[in-house]
């Protein structure tokens, strides 16, 4: 792949992470296992992508909260539900961004809206986003690598291959959506949390 489609690969994968979300690091391993691209760059790119897409939505949080409930009335909900828990535990939810599935644009938005201290989410979000990008594309990478022993030549299938784990992500999506996943990402963030939420020195905006 020359260097010009490479860096056009790089910046696809960082770009597109936070909408199709483990489809781009799953792509991204295949493509490096094919020495397309970069095993370490690939990771790299949709940590970075993502990371700066969750800071995004942590901004819509802080300073156009309002502006996102008006434009997004179901986002209201999921934000009252997590408000609370996020100025409990802003670390823990700093570090589930990622990995809270079904709340990926719901829960860094609360972390603004929570006024969740910046170095905290900064630090936080960045850690959530390279280990779930590294995961991710690891496993890319092995799916390539077990297909090419069981199939002796990859490149053969590689179309049907990508095609087929989009299709299988967006049925799992589907059916993480219709088990009220969500619901069960709240009570992890919750748990063991008996205490009141503090009194806070500060006036700070309802989600």
């Amino acid at each position: 792949m020359a260097a010009l489609h490479q860096i056009w690969a790089y910046i696809t994968l960082g770009a597109t992470g936070i909408v199709t979300e483990e489809a781009t690091p799953l792509i991204g391993g295949l493509m490096a296992h094919d020495r397309y691209l970069r095993l370490s760059t690939v990771m790299f790119a949709v940590a970075a992508g993502t990371w700066l897409a969750d800071l995004g939505l942590y901004y819509v949080g802080r300073w156009q909260g309002r502006w996102a409930r008006q434009r997004w009335p179901r986002l209201r909900v999921w934000m009252v539900r997590t408000f609370k828990i996020v100025r409990r535990h802003p670390w823990r939810a700093s570090l589930a961004v990622r990995w809270a599935w079904g709340l990926r644009l719901t829960l860094p938005i609360a972390c603004g809206a929570a006024r969740v201290p910046l170095p905290i989410y900064l630090i936080g979000s960045a850690i959530s986003a390279a280990s779930w990008a590294i995961v991710f594309t690891a496993i890319g990478w092995a799916f390539g690598e077990t297909t090419l022993i069981i199939l002796g030549h990859v490149r053969r299938y590689e179309n049907y291959l990508v095609a087929l784990i989009v299709l299988l992500l967006a049925i799992g999506f589907w059916i993480v959506r219709a088990r009220h996943v969500p619901d069960e990402v709240v009570e992890v963030l919750a748990s063991g949390d008996t205490k009141e939420m503090p009194a806070s020195g500060q006036k700070e905006d309802a989600p």
